[in-house]
């Protein structure tokens, strides 16, 4: 099948007649979540992306799902509380996807926070999760442990757990979950504008088709309640719904980037996360594994408006956190050289005026708020691990204007816990893989995974290079999950292009992704060449280093 044929396919659910119950514009994880909860309810959704899943933040994010320690500091019990118990609830229901990992704070005299205020809010975090992770290494026992770290004035390190993902594989993977109780979902469909009834209610949207060569090509989507999971960009359909009743409208959205290096194992080894403070400004970073590469992340600072263009970092922020790093580790010098890739993604945080006076971005809460405008339901702020908690309160502020029979309404209310199912594979090719391949392949794919293996050729089931993906991956994304252009395939569907070198372009890797992109997708050589041209000058402009 053609890639053209694929998109055709994809768009045929614009055809229906009928209202569908809910448009959701947005496909990052809020969306997936609250597509995955409102499906599984037995309505009628509908879900579209004006880019890619997951293209914004839900791709661009630290991969990190965390109980919120910063909360407990803060006095914000409960947000902990509901963050821990998310967190657990993923490790168990989608091993492999969500995955425990260790982070260390190392403590230096004179320097906050000492090892006693510290420790105490750990025993709090394993209070809450109902299990013990905290522990406590003596300053010998840790430099046998970790020889690389500055010792001078070395105390000692506090461990505790949190979990780590690939974000964008998260999305695909609820998603996967809502189309299965069915839902529909189309990437590359923007929402122009709003459509509203004579009383100024928003009735559904005008969809324009952002990957068909008719530039002109849109479609009329009518919903009983349009749900806006835009994150950063919420504010825009929220001012258009409002005009409608010439209401005024004050921004709530503050965009703040975080930005991410990534190095090779080799430079900076790393087994666990390493949390400390800055040297400059005292925020809290991180140096953490993930995709045998290590990270560097993440800055926190205000964006400027924003369009639907990329977003990437700075050469200022590459300089905070080769320093940050440098800091904290002996005679590394991680330099710009080292640098593999980089990532920027926007945080959607909902502005508080700090009684008056304005706040750093790192001061501004990371609650999620939920907004009734006119029939429009706008959600934003919030956090990756409370994805299926902020999908519930936004289905409860639909049940203020959706028009259901009672026995939907009761349906509405359930609340399983479950977001994952996960069937066992029964493809024999299953059981020849590797154990800890076995568990990522089925927390990535779920119930698709017997189909990834059936359409899997022999020399797939190979590692691409050292990275944890297989060639298998790449042919199924491009068959079956709606692969419009090569970053698609390479920095979200996978992520090769942030943890190999040249953005995954080299000449052998080069030649055998063309090989299934022409099988899967139907590219001629001068497709190809397009999207090789159209992937290497986004990657170097946005996901390497900034121009000097």
């Amino acid at each position: 099948m053609n890639q053209s044929t694929q998109r055709q396919q994809a768009l045929v659910p614009l055809a229906r007649s009928k209202p569908w119950d809910m448009l959701i514009i947005g496909g990052g994880i809020t969306g997936a979540g609250i597509a995955r909860e409102a499906a599984r309810r037995g309505l009628s959704v509908l879900l579209i992306e004006q880019k890619d899943f997951a293209w914004g933040t839900s791709s661009r994010s630290s991969k990190m799902v965390h109980g919120g320690l910063r909360y407990i500091a803060s006095g914000d019990y409960k947000t902990t509380l509901l963050s821990v118990r998310e967190r657990e609830r993923m490790l168990t229901e989608a091993s492999g996807l969500v995955n425990e990992m260790h982070y260390v704070m190392p403590h230096y005299k004179g320097k906050f926070p000492p090892p006693w205020i510290f420790n105490t809010l750990l025993r709090v975090y394993d209070k809450i999760a109902g299990k013990r992770y905290f522990k406590y290494f003596k300053k010998d026992v840790f430099l046998r442990l970790n020889p690389n770290i500055k010792q001078d004035r070395f105390l000692g390190a506090s461990q505790f757990s949190d979990a780590i993902t690939d974000d964008s594989r998260l999305v695909m993977r609820v998603l996967d979950e809502a189309i299965h109780d069915g839902a529909q979902a189309i990437n590359y469909l923007k929402a122009e504008s709003l459509i509203t009834n004579e009383q100024g209610l928003v009735v559904g949207a005008t969809l324009k088709d952002t990957a068909s060569k008719d530039k002109d090509q849109t479609y009329k989507v009518h919903a009983k309640v349009v749900v806006s999971a835009t994150g950063a960009w919420a504010d825009t359909l929220r001012m258009q719904a409002r005009e409608q009743t010439e209401q005024s409208f004050n921004k709530q959205i503050r965009p703040s980037r975080g930005s991410h290096l990534v190095v090779s194992q080799e430079r900076l080894p790393t087994s666990q996360a390493y949390t400390f403070l800055h040297p400059a400004d005292k925020r809290a970073v991180f140096v953490y594994p993930w995709e045998n590469r290590t990270v560097l992340g993440t800055t926190d600072l205000d964006h400027p408006p924003l369009n639907d263009e990329e977003v990437g970092i700075t050469n200022e922020e590459v300089d905070y956190l080769l320093d940050a790093t440098n800091s904290l580790f002996n005679e590394t010098d991680l330099n710009r050289k080292d640098i593999i890739s980089t990532w920027a993604g926007v945080r959607p945080l909902i502005a508080d005026s700090g009684n008056g006076k304005r706040v750093s971005p790192s001061k501004e809460k990371r609650d999620h708020s939920v907004w009734l405008d006119n029939n429009l339901v706008t959600v934003s702020g919030g956090k990756l691990t409370t994805f299926r908690l902020i999908a519930l309160d936004v289905l409860a502020k639909c049940q203020e204007v959706l028009d259901l029979d009672d026995s939907a309404t009761q349906n509405l209310n359930t609340n399983s816990d479950q977001v994952f199912n996960n069937p066992t594979p029964t493809h024999a090719k299953f059981v020849t893989l590797p154990a800890d391949l076995q568990q990522r392949l089925q927390g990535f794919y779920g119930r698709k995974l017997d189909t990834l293996l059936e359409l899997a050729h022999e020399e797939d089931l190979a590692y691409v290079t050292d990275s944890n993906t297989i060639w298998a991956e790449i042919r199924f994304a491009a068959r079956f999950e709606q692969v419009i252009h090569l970053d698609d395939l390479l920095l979200r569907r996978t992520r090769l292009g942030l943890i190999l070198p040249h953005g995954a372009m080299t000449p052998l890797i080069s030649a055998r992704l063309k090989q299934i992109c022409q099988q899967e997708l139907g590219w001629d050589e001068q497709k190809w060449q397009q999207e090789v041209a159209r992937y290497s000058e986004l990657w170097q402009r946005y996901y390497h280093l900034p121009a000097a």
